[in-house]
């Protein structure tokens, strides 16, 4: 852990020196290619340190996740024969939002369902992604690394930097836009 703790400070201070404004005559002295590479690097390390720490996760549930080509993964426990919502329609939807060590951060299970319009409303992009595989009445736990989720410095709340989600979810209706 404190490895991948050094790893994002050093990705945080990389990237906060690489968005500062710089006079003219500092950047002449910082050579951005050269710290281009490392930033790179640096995200495909972490990228796969989380997608083993996903894997494991699941493993030690055995569940029968379903993996995506963009890394989210999703099962639906609770399947419902009818189509499936696309973009453009609003799914209402009651949730609960985890940490993948288990922290509840968010759930509507006390209060109404939550609505937002698919490909549309500033929800995760795994969330948008996940939703696709859903009709009415469906169930499914979807695991969104952090690149789906809130990235690089959470949600500023309750969803710390670079974590893992994962959202227990059903889709109680569809509505057309």
């Amino acid at each position: 852990m404190p490895n991948i703790c050094h790893n994002i400070s050093l990705l945080v201070f990389l990237v906060v020196l690489l968005s500062c404004k710089q006079t003219v005559e500092s950047e002449k002295n910082i050579d951005f290619k050269k710290l281009k590479e490392p930033l790179i690097e640096q995200n495909k390390n972490n990228i796969a340190v989380e997608d083993a720490q996903i894997d494991g996760y699941v493993r030690r549930r055995n569940w029968p996740v379903t993996k995506t080509k963009t890394g989210l993964r999703y099962i639906i426990y609770k399947d419902v024969q009818g189509p499936e919502i696309i973009a453009q329609q609003y799914a209402i939807v009651h949730y609960s939002l985890s940490l993948i060590n288990g922290m509840q951060c968010y759930t509507t299970k006390a209060k109404k369902p939550e609505r937002f319009l698919v490909d549309q409303d500033h929800v995760e992009s795994g969330l948008h992604q996940g939703i696709k595989f859903m009709s009415k009445g469906d169930k499914a736990r979807l695991i969104l690394p952090s690149y789906l989720a809130h990235g690089l410095i959470g949600d500023l709340n309750k969803v710390p930097p670079l974590s893992t989600v994962i959202y227990d979810i059903e889709l109680i209706d569809i509505q057309k836009q």
